[in-house]
């Protein structure tokens, strides 16, 4: 199926050609086509191409109006005011072009794949090993995971890379106590859940910490098997590796109750580096990218200074021969380059890491490896915020986990599916209680721009009003309900039909899908697309009070408003699925 022209593009074409036909200097300007509440369009970029050429804006406007015909697209274009255009579509070219996305086989409703996809990696939903995920890795997993599929749809290759933590000096302290307990990740059955492998970690983190603070020796044994862990020692490893798998078991647990599909192959952590980090090194030296000074290996910026006014360095390898997240990031992106093949790389971490995500990129430029060819992005994400605006804690001040505020987040969606619900038995309850909830969760963060901080608040994400997606969940299996009570009449396009305001608002508002889900693609930004879907369905609220659909007057009539419905829901079912969140056929 080939991909569907939107009419906001065959408008776009016209306007072009007739604006390049009468100022020849303008070819290939943008007329800078809006929607607007004056006329179904407007074009606002005639003033500026005619002060540029010195000429009159109106009667430029003019010329450029006398050389469009109206016709299957346009119904009329007019001048208003010092030079805007205004232009009101045909009915018939809006159901066409529905009926066109709606015969899309692919299900795709038209929306084109890339001319030319490239290859992004994204780094996303980072927890570390052996400890629990908290609130402030829910935007990065939910963040990242849309991004995915959106790029996806859009045709990219795609490349998921789970950076987790997953090395380091605390790990000495781990194997050292698990050494002396060898018995502490034992499970009690062979089915393991991911809360049992959390709290085996938990428990056996307190302790070993506990040790590790009150007794010197053991300090010194548990320094002592860092080296070894460092230096490859077998044996350590495979203790080291425990702990590694006693995670994994609690994170897809985790991801699972996120509706999150995170494959083994695509978890590369700190780890999977090892064995670049000398040779990254020696190539930063080699080049005099980085230098060194007071023994650590260091790069320096002219423009990065700390708050004591000194030029902070990104340092790359410490005095002492350890390496840093500096040297793991620098030989992740050699990896990402050079063997996946990667065109852009895009990081969706806290914003708090700008800073060391800019000095990195900096250095990585400077040795070559990311260039006009090849890009490296951060997707800085702000913190969620407690409902009194300040960073989400508990009561007692402690992070909170993501595994309690998921659940009370299924619970209190399962009371307002329960409260609405008709004919839906227990287990039905429960299913679409987690796919609101979650949902609402995903919304919420997926709504606001990914680098403003956003107010946790679960009584307004569930809530039926207002933008939040429960609101976009009902409207879709409203539809579904209308479709179910239609029985034996299927909705068919009738571009022969008058269309009535709210009609003709949710049609072109439908038709504008490929045009949205392309820009918050090339963009990274999700939350256009969730503007897009709440306006969507705002409009089908609207359309839904206005324009009776099964009592409409005609046969003819009622099919038209059944495929304007069905086209909503596609749209809505597409756009929601591309923000991760289910949409239920029956609420």
């Amino acid at each position: 199926m080939a991909s569907v022209t939107s009419l906001s593009d065959s408008v776009q074409q016209q306007l072009a050609s007739a604006l390049s036909a009468s100022l020849p200097e303008a070819a290939g300007a943008d007329p800078l086509l809006r929607r607007s509440d004056r006329a179904d369009f407007q074009a606002n970029g005639i003033l500026a191409l005619a002060k540029k050429a010195k000429a009159n804006p109106r009667e430029l406007a003019t010329q450029v109006v006398s050389r469009i015909v109206a016709g299957d697209v346009i119904k009329e274009i007019e001048v208003s005011g010092p030079g805007f255009l205004n232009i009101t579509i045909t009915d018939r070219a809006i159901t066409e072009n529905l009926a066109a996305r709606y015969a899309d086989e692919t299900g795709r409703l038209g929306v084109p794949l890339a001319a030319e996809p490239g290859t992004t990696v994204i780094d996303y939903a980072q927890p570390n090993v052996a400890k629990e995920m908290h609130v402030g890795h829910l935007r990065s997993a939910v963040i990242g995971d849309s991004v995915v599929q959106l790029l996806e749809f859009t045709g990219e290759n795609v490349v998921r890379r789970h950076h987790i933590g997953d090395w380091g000096t605390q790990f000495g302290m781990l194997i050292q106590y698990l050494e002396e307990h060898p018995h502490e990740l034992d499970h009690k059955s062979a089915e393991v859940s991911g809360e049992e492998a959390m709290s085996n970690l938990d428990r056996l983190y307190k302790a070993a910490r506990k040790k590790f603070d009150a007794d010197e020796e053991f300090k010194t044994r548990a320094r002592r098997r860092v080296v070894d862990l460092q230096a490859g020692d077998p044996t350590t490893l495979a203790m080291w590796q425990k702990f590694v798998d006693e995670s994994k078991i609690y994170f897809f647990s985790v991801f699972e109750k996120l509706d999150m599909e995170i494959q083994d192959p695509d978890i590369v952590g700190e780890s999977g580096y090892n064995d670049m980090l000398a040779e990254t090194c020696r190539l930063l030296e080699e080049s005099g990218v980085a230098v060194r000074s007071e023994g650590a290996l260091c790069v320096f910026f002219d423009d990065i200074k700390g708050p004591d006014g000194n030029l902070v360095p990104l340092i790359v390898q410490k005095s002492d021969g350890g390496y840093g997240y500096a040297a793991t990031d620098l030989s992740a992106i050699r990896d990402r380059v050079f063997n996946l093949k990667a065109s852009t790389i895009v990081y969706v971490v806290d914003a708090r890491q700008a800073l060391h995500f800019r000095m990195v990129f900096e250095t990585a430029r400077r040795a070559g490896w990311l260039n006009d060819d090849v890009t490296a992005f951060q997707l800085a994400f702000g913190t969620v915020l407690g409902k009194d605006g300040k960073p989400f804690k508990t009561r007692e001040g402690e992070t909170v986990r993501l595994v309690d505020l998921l659940d009370e987040a299924i619970d209190r969606a399962s009371a307002v599916v329960r409260e609405k619900a008709q004919d839906l038995s227990e287990a039905e309850i429960a299913e679409r209680g987690a796919q609101v909830g979650i949902g609402a969760v995903k919304y919420a963060d997926l709504s606001t721009s990914a680098n403003r901080d956003y107010k946790f608040d679960l009584d307004q994400m569930v809530s039926l009003n207002g933008d939040t997606s429960v609101y976009l969940q009902y409207a879709y299996a409203r539809i579904q309900s209308i479709l179910r009570k239609a029985g034996e009449v299927r909705p068919a396009a009738h571009p022969e039909l008058a269309l009535a305001d709210a009609e003709r608002a949710l049609g072109l508002h439908a038709d504008s899908f490929a045009e949205t889900v392309a820009e918050a693609a090339k963009e990274y930004a999700p939350h256009k697309l969730a503007a897009y879907l709440y306006q969507l369905a705002s409009l089908y609220t609207t359309f839904y009070d206005k324009c009776p659909v099964l009592k409409a007057e005609t046969p003819e009539q009622v099919e038209n408003r059944l495929f304007l419905c069905d086209v909503t829901a596609r749209t809505l079912h597409q756009g929601m699925a591309l923000l991760g969140i289910r949409t239920p056929e029956k609420l």
